[in-house]
């Protein structure tokens, strides 16, 4: 039996040294060597005469420890971590080699040559390996891990003869969704299982259009998927009735173009053509249209007015009833939605002349009626109206007295003028007095008649 450390690790010396050919061997070392009829000493002579040169190492600065000598304590980087890792790698490609030639295959060969398989993505193969952990077999195969992937077992695990590795990639996703991107790695080799892990998966399912087939494959170097949701929207085209439609537009733009509607110079789309859409969303578009029209007028005859000195003022006789014309007007109307907006006239023309029509007024001042007490008005008028006979302020209430239209009328107003403010003081005296007597006082101003302390 040997006599060597419980745990050997490959040493840091250039030379090949027992523990080293103890780390390759591994607990197996007796029975291995015994078969092939050699010791240790022998099997590192064998070894160093076939290995004659270290491939290229890039030497480091030596730590102060290290020029001092103190190789135990050198940590696991420069020169000694170079050596390491070619006698992790290298070492027991040669120790096995001689160790077949010496007895023919067998057993070394199966202790130290293992068979791997490698599930990479759902693809399988098997690898045949040296190394004892999941690292050493990947970094043998030479498959690197990225900081996105999935490794199980870990790359410290041991991995013995028949051993399962599974290496899941990430890949890189630039997601749109209806014009919102995001940017995400997953784990999946086809867009299906992608949208799964994204949690997108119900959108195939609720009609959405994607910009690659969900069965095809997801590029290891990554790829952009753009999700276009089915949505359900309202189209307001100007005066039109609105219209339902179902789409995968992102924004209001790609709707317009998608339902082929020509918006014209004026035209616009309320909303601007970059607003995202959603399901439920309403779209207007204005539309403003600028048309001539041409239409047949009435062209009123102008009045001439004789006055007769001899007729009553307030009566007029009509002497030629005269006659409309008739032109043909264009203008330019601006209409928005159908509705119109604005009109302007650019031409005319007359069809047919009209004919002026005349009428005599009278001129003559009607006789006053006689009045009595007409100190007396005057002061109520003041009261009532700061003495203005004339005075209409459009609360219903007319003249110097302040008649309202339905008393003017009930004691004969109209003879005199249709409103009492239109007629003479007289004549608006002569119709208060005719008031007062029918109710025996000045009841019909009893503010006023209070305060001058008239009877009511």
């Amino acid at each position: 039996m040997l006599d060597r450390p419980s745990d050997p690790e490959f040493s840091s010396d250039p030379q090949i040294t027992r523990d080293d050919i103890l780390a390759v061997l591994g607990p197996d070392a007796d029975a291995l060597m015994a078969e092939a009829n050699v010791d240790v000493d022998e099997l590192i002579r064998l070894i160093s005469a076939e290995t004659t040169m270290l491939p290229a190492i890039v030497d480091t600065p030596a730590t102060p420890d290290a020029a001092a000598g103190t190789s135990a304590d050198e940590p696991e980087g420069g020169l000694a971590g170079a050596i390491k890792t070619w006698k992790k790698r290298f070492l027991k490609g040669s120790v096995l080699a001689m160790l077949i030639t010496l007895t023919g295959g067998g057993a070394a060969a199966l202790a130290m040559n293992k068979s791997v398989t490698l599930d990479i993505d759902g693809n399988e193969q098997t690898v045949r390996s040296f190394g004892d952990t999941v690292g050493e077999v990947l970094d043998d195969a030479d498959i690197d891990v990225g900081k996105h992937d999935a490794l199980s077992p870990s790359p410290q695990a041991e991995v013995g003869d028949g051993g399962v590795i599974t290496l899941e990639r990430g890949r890189h996703m630039t997601v749109s969704v209806d014009g919102d991107q995001r940017q995400v790695w997953v784990r999946a080799t086809t867009v299906d299982e992608a949208l799964t892990q994204l949690g997108l998966q119900d959108l195939a399912d609720q009609g959405a259009k994607f910009s690659a087939p969900v069965g095809s494959d997801v590029p290891l170097d990554g790829m952009t998927l753009e999700v276009m949701t089915q949505k359900g929207v309202t189209v307001y085209d100007g005066g039109n009735e609105p219209r339902e439609v179902t789409t995968h537009a992102v924004t209001a733009g790609d709707l317009v173009n998608e339902l082929g509607l020509d918006l014209g110079p004026q035209d616009r789309l309320e909303s601007g053509p970059k607003a995202n859409l959603k399901d439920g969303a309403e779209v207007y578009i204005s539309r403003t249209g600028v048309s001539v029209v041409k239409q047949k007028e009435t062209i009123e005859p102008e009045v001439r007015t004789i006055e007769d000195p001899e007729m009553e003022q307030g009566k007029e006789v009509v002497e030629k009833p005269g006659k409309a014309g008739e032109e043909l007007v264009s203008y330019r109307v601006t209409k928005e939605n159908g509705a119109e907006i604005a009109r302007e006239e650019i031409d005319s023309e007359v069809l047919k002349q009209a004919k002026e029509k005349v009428v005599r007024v009278g001129t003559k001042e009607p006789p006053q009626p006689q009045i009595s007490g007409g100190a007396v008005w005057d002061r109520l008028a003041q009261c009532e109206s700061t003495g203005n006979w004339s005075i209409n302020t459009g609360n219903g209430y007319y003249g110097g007295l302040q008649f309202n239209k339905q008393t003017w009328d009930a004691y004969g107003g109209s003879q005199y003028a249709a409103y009492p403010h239109e007629a003479s003081r007289e004549q608006q005296i002569d119709i208060a007095t005719k008031l007062r007597d029918a109710r025996g006082g000045y009841s019909a101003w009893p503010h006023c008649a209070s305060q001058l302390g008239l009877p009511t």
